[in-house]
């Protein structure tokens, strides 16, 4: 699941952080166009952004090299703090959007999310400690 989080903070950082107005006109890709959207183009908001997603990233390979459990449910927090409000902007932008739209924002950001929220829970070895 780390290795996860880091795939798509790297594909959405690296995208928004080197090339800022390819992200804005292009992203997710595929013909579909989500950023541009939304507002005026602004360089240093997207580069901002990506830079988040990659320090997201970066820090969840850090925390593939931990050898505790803990590490990863820091980065689940850090994941799902950052992605409720970013689920529910967009949900509440869902009427705007084009249905494959709304999928793939759903889809996308429901998956970052819900990683974020399964890497804090407990592992097996935790609750095996804690009935103990």
């Amino acid at each position: 699941m780390l290795w996860a989080t880091a795939a798509i903070g790297l594909f959405v950082g690296l995208w928004a952080a080197v090339w800022p107005h390819s992200f804005y006109t292009s992203f997710p890709g595929l013909g579909r166009v989500w950023i541009a959207a939304d507002g005026p183009y602004n360089e240093h908001l997207i580069r901002d952004v990506g830079s988040l997603y990659v320090a997201l990233a970066a820090a969840s390979i850090a925390a593939t090299f931990s050898r505790t459990p803990d590490a990863g449910r820091v980065i689940g927090v850090a994941w799902a703090v950052f992605g409720i409000p970013h689920f529910i902007y967009h949900a509440t932008h869902f009427a705007e959007m084009a249905p494959l739209d709304v999928v793939g924002n759903a889809v996308s950001l429901g998956a970052s999310l819900l990683l974020g929220v399964v890497l804090m829970l407990p592992g097996q070895t935790q609750k095996k400690e804690m009935e103990l």
